[in-house]
Parts: structure tokens; C-alpha cells; sequence
């Protein structure tokens, strides 16, 4: 995947998720069609850690129950890095799942920012966000 479109008011979302749970990373789903953004779906972090993220089992589940009787796919998951790094981390990688556009939410001077990445076979790339 080259590119994932979104509009503001979901990156809004994600940031304010993020950002009511930090320090801690939170995360979340991406659901949509065609590398477009429908619906952004907030999970808990069972981690309830600085540095992993690891989605409640049960929520993930009922996510993406409505995903697919929403007639939608998975098309990316989000999560932050309170402290950084803005890009894949190697935990990142080791525990990538699925084949979808991963985005990453870090501070950078005080503000948050949103990079795409597609992680697979130990390995990143850059997706372009199309905030639309």
C-alpha cells in the first residue's frame, strides 16, 4: 500500500486517544475500503505501558466484529510512542501482525504527529497519510 487517505476529524480522534492516555501508548483500529478511512475504533492498551502496546483481547474481538458487519476491512492499526521514536520501533516489527498500514502517533514539540508505515517481513516502509 502506497498511500491511506483520512480526514482530519479522524487523525483528531487518534490524537486525542493518544493524548488522554499519555504517558502511556495507546492504540486502536483503522477500518475502511480502498486505503480510505471509514471509522477510527479505540482499544484499551492491556499493557498499560510507556513503550508496548498490547490491544484487550475482548474489545479487539467485538472491533473487529463490527468491522466485518459494517461491510469493512482492516486496513490499519494506530498506536503511540509518548517519548518517540516518530518511526517503527524494533518491537514494532517483532510483534506485526497483520498486513496493514500501521500508524505511529509521537510528541514532537509538544505537538502530535502522524507517520504511516507498512511492516513486513522485518522490515519497514513509509506510507503516505492523505489527510483529506
Amino acid at each position: 500500500m502506497q498511500s491511506l487517505s483520512l480526514t482530519k476529524e479522524q487523525l483528531q480522534k487518534m490524537i486525542a486517544h493518544v493524548d488522554s492516555h499519555a504517558p502511556l501508548e495507546a492504540c486502536g483500529l483503522l477500518a475502511g475500503l480502498n486505503s480510505k478511512v471509514e471509522t477510527v475504533l479505540e482499544v484499551t492498551n492491556q499493557a498499560q505501558s510507556a513503550v508496548r502496546f498490547v490491544m484487550d483481547p475482548i474489545e479487539q474481538l467485538k472491533a473487529f466484529e463490527w468491522i466485518e458487519s459494517n461491510g469493512l476491512e482492516l486496513i490499519g492499526i494506530f498506536h503511540s510512542h509518548p517519548t518517540g521514536p516518530e518511526t517503527v520501533s524494533p518491537t514494532d516489527i517483532a510483534d506485526s501482525a497483520y498486513a496493514v498500514v500501521n500508524i505511529i502517533l509521537a510528541r514532537a514539540d509538544n505537538d502530535w504527529r502522524a507517520r504511516g508505515f507498512w511492516i513486513a517481513n522485518g522490515t519497514f516502509n513509509e506510507v503516505t497519510l492523505k489527510v483529506i
